[in-house]
């Protein structure tokens, strides 16, 4: 009989799209002369490829990959690609994100901003807002070159933040973010504002919810390890 799912001692939060908002990215394609649908083609071509390099063996830094894919979707110039990618740095809190994190402030859990971005590129953002100053930091797969979701991005972070996987809890909007860490052994929260529903080719995390708030809640609703 497997045992019961406890209440997470440690969270790590998604960052892009789940912590912090890219479409005001969309704006900067348009200021240099691209249609703002680019970005969604842009973005999703980052992520394939960042996890394509890492199933080969190793991936390079996020800002690089998506150098390349500016240049490849886009066709710009070094002064256009340098325009959208300072982008990242300033991108707003999600509206959900501030009572996500208050809630697991009160309940005394340490939080983590856990992505495959640049920490320094999602530091410069979250500096932007008191809505992230109860976070612990950030913790970047680009340090053991890896875009998530292989399962050592995960344990790796755990590793960072002094928690056992069964111990962790990782919240996105990604699904195939949640079920990389469901299959690493983590507990995982999945928000659908992003994605409308769970897929049905995915692990079910222990929380789905529309947004990442009432994600927290469900969590913290669970019962206390003994």
């Amino acid at each position: 009989m497997s045992a019961p799912v406890a209440r997470p001692r440690l969270v790590l939060f998604d960052v892009m799209e789940t912590l912090l908002a890219l479409e005001p990215l969309r704006q900067r394609f348009v200021d240099v002369g691209r249609p703002g649908h680019e970005l969604d083609v842009f973005f999703a071509r980052t992520l394939r490829d960042g996890m394509a390099f890492t199933l080969a063996g190793q991936a390079p830094p996020f800002r690089d990959v998506a150098r390349a894919e500016l240049r490849t979707t886009s066709g710009l110039d070094e002064d256009g690609i340098d325009h959208v990618l300072r982008g990242f740095g300033e991108l707003p809190a999600q509206p959900d994100a501030e009572r996500a994190l208050a809630l697991v402030a009160e309940a005394g859990i340490p939080a983590y901003a856990f992505t495959h971005g640049s920490a320094a590129m999602i530091g410069a953002s979250m500096a932007r807002s008191p809505v992230f100053d109860s976070l612990r930091g950030v913790l970047s797969s680009e340090e053991i070159s890896a875009f998530k979701p292989p399962a050592r991005t995960y344990h790796w972070a755990c590793q960072q933040a002094g928690s056992q996987p069964h111990h962790t809890a990782l919240i996105a909007v990604h699904s195939w973010d949640t079920h990389g860490a469901l299959r690493a052994g983590l507990l995982a929260g999945f928000a659908t504002r992003l994605e409308g529903r769970l897929s049905e080719v995915v692990d079910r995390p222990q929380v789905v919810a529309e947004r990442l708030d009432e994600v927290v809640e469900g969590l913290l609703a669970l019962p206390s390890a003994g």
